[in-house]
């Protein structure tokens, strides 16, 4: 044998045991490349429903919000309605102001103070008068329910 023979055979000895030293290895990373593919399968299984339970969730709050703008339209309708009656009641109150300043007015004119005056006496006088024929009535009915004594 030849000195390039017997290198040639240790050469391939060599290659031999590290063709064996690697088998291990190997199988391992065949048993993880598995379970990485069966995980993977799996997230792209459950991926699919819970994608449509996240899209049904996006629709019924799509629906929220259409039902929250339907009542924001509402209430700026009535907020449109209530600024109308404010300035409806803005009006009257002006209106009303208005009105009390005639009424002091009228009740500072002089004229005004004499004619209150003089049904003041008037009242006061048929008051009296009344009063009168009270008395005059009392007294005669005391008259009347007094017994007559004989003598």
């Amino acid at each position: 044998m030849h000195g390039w023979e017997i290198a040639l055979l240790i050469v391939s000895g060599a290659f031999a045991v590290l063709v064996i030293a690697l088998i291990v290895p190997i199988l391992r990373l065949r048993h993880t490349v598995d379970a990485a593919t069966r995980t993977l399968r799996d997230v792209a299984d459950a991926t699919g429903p819970m994608l449509r339970n996240v899209n049904d969730t996006v629709e019924n709050v799509n629906t929220a919000l259409g039902q929250v703008q339907t009542s924001l339209d509402g209430v700026n309708v009535q907020l449109a309605r209530l600024d109308n009656i404010t300035g409806h009641v803005q009006h009257v109150t002006a209106n009303v102001a208005n009105l009390s300043t005639v009424v002091a007015a009228a009740a500072a004119n002089p004229l005004v103070k004499v004619a209150a005056f003089g049904y003041g006496v008037r009242s006061a006088a048929a008051k009296r008068r009344h009063a009168d024929e009270e008395a005059e009535v009392r007294s005669e009915l005391k008259r009347r329910r007094r017994p007559r004594h004989s003598a």
